[in-house]
């Protein structure tokens, strides 16, 4: 069984700007200091942000499918400002799940805005169907709009708190 999810919010940034963070892995440090109770820790295993880069998620205690996923950059495209992460690892893997992936667009607007989308695609054994429920585009959402409210404040010369 295949699906996909996918939601997108407008950022008051230039697509260039909102590019700097998601095409690098200053993504990461953003979500784990921004937002510990979604993300608790990133490693990098290997890489340097680029295609092939594994990094290992460290989920907060208590959360309930994994603690930790192992995910590889498998696209990073700074001309068309797309990257892909597909999980090699762990998470939802280990739940039925035979892939995962996420991939993030950054689309210019204008000069000044951009819309940020994360997608979703998974595929997921028959007999473990029932575990799509476990699929949910809302942490991404989270993550988006935490970014988009640090390029407003780095827009606008504050720091993040």
């Amino acid at each position: 069984m295949f699906g996909t999810v996918s939601e997108e919010i407008e950022v008051a940034a230039a697509a260039s700007e909102a590019w700097k963070v998601y095409g690098t892995l200053q993504l990461a440090d953003i979500v784990v200091k921004e937002l510990p109770h979604i993300l608790h820790k990133v490693d990098i295993i290997e890489g340097d942000g680029g295609v092939g880069t594994v990094l290992k998620l460290t989920f907060p205690p208590g959360t309930p499918l994994y603690t930790c996923a192992k995910e590889k950059f498998i696209v990073v495209d700074d001309e068309k400002r797309v990257k892909v992460a597909m999980a090699v690892e762990g998470g939802l893997l280990d739940h039925g799940f035979t892939f995962f992936l996420v991939r993030f667009d950054i689309i210019e607007k204008d000069e000044t805005t951009c819309i940020t989308k994360a997608t979703i695609e998974y595929e997921v054994k028959e007999e473990a169907a029932a575990n799509v429920s476990f699929v949910s585009i809302q942490a991404f959402v989270i993550m988006m709009e935490a970014v988009a409210k640090y390029l407003t404040q780095q827009k606008n010369g504050q720091c993040s708190a």
